[in-house]
């Protein structure tokens, strides 16, 4: 299908034509197809008359949402792909999703006909699942798969970290394994009284070793980087910016629950104790 007519960008009803064009459609047979159409669906709305035709082909008309149906089938292309040809790709629309906050929990159908997004194809050999890790600095190499909701790793607002397999800092809010959005606008570290851990802001760090996330603050000319009181790491106390420098504040996390434990840690299943009956036949729980 043509995009390009002598080295020119074509808009939508440019392109509309050279497909009717390249088809051998003349004007008249578009509108008669439509028409066909139109008498299915008992609407004018899907009839494409010739006088409409040249306005959208010339006089840059946006067709209507029926209209579009008509040329979708009359020349044989996928709706969503002429869509395109005005500027709309359905499959943005995994980015845009966040843009409303409903109030009330439900099941999203968005995404369901979500056909492409941009994720990473290639990574850095070096990256190691062990490690802490900022994962545009891994990506080699981003690819067009059919992968929803991963398209928002390219965008330019954020960053995305990798908490390594090794790297319990921040267990177990934010356990190894984790993927975390980082907003690199935020970087500097924020002062305060937190009702709690939740509210007080978790940030991804780069340090001469690698990568971290932690709560932070500025002492003078060093920083702290506080571990969660539940981590067996230990407080790090380093020359600021020399040796730590923070790329931005922490605003989304991916993880899996109950899958990790740190060295040592070992459960203690709770069993039920068996019922027994006393002397008197009255049931009791059993030592």
């Amino acid at each position: 299908m043509p995009q390009r007519r002598r080295g020119v960008q074509l808009n939508g009803g440019q392109k509309l034509r050279a497909l009717r064009e390249t088809l051998g459609y003349r004007m008249r047979d578009v509108e008669l197809a439509s028409n066909q159409i139109a008498q299915r669906f008992e609407s004018e709305e899907f009839s494409i008359p010739p006088s409409r035709l040249s306005d959208i082909e010339t006089k840059g008309i946006v067709p209507s949402i029926f209209r579009l149906y008509s040329f979708a089938a009359i020349y044989r292309r996928e709706y969503r792909e002429l869509l395109s040809y005005y500027g709309l790709k359905l499959d943005g629309i995994s980015v845009d999703i966040s843009s409303g906050h409903p109030q009330k929990s439900h099941i999203s159908e968005a995404l369901s006909d979500v056909k492409e997004v941009r994720m990473p194809t290639r990574l850095d050999p070096g990256f190691s699942l062990q490690k802490t890790t900022d994962l545009r600095r891994a990506i080699e190499q981003w690819g067009t798969v059919p992968v929803a909701y991963l398209e928002m790793f390219a965008d330019d607002r954020y960053t995305y970290g990798y908490i390594g397999s090794e790297d319990f800092t921040m267990y177990p809010i934010l356990p190894p394994g984790s993927f975390v959005q980082v907003d690199e606008a935020k970087n500097k570290v924020v002062e305060g009284v937190w009702r709690s851990e939740f509210e007080r802001p978790i940030y991804f760090v780069e340090m001469r070793e690698g990568f971290t996330c932690c709560w932070c603050s500025i002492k003078r000319d060093s920083i702290v980087l506080q571990p969660h009181p539940l981590s067996p790491v230990s407080v790090r106390v380093l020359k600021y910016p020399q040796e730590a420098e923070i790329l931005g504040q922490v605003v989304g996390v991916a993880m899996r629950l109950g899958d990790w434990h740190y060295p040592g840690y070992q459960s203690t299943p709770k069993v039920r104790s068996p019922l027994t009956r006393d002397v008197h036949g009255q049931l009791e729980k059993g030592a």
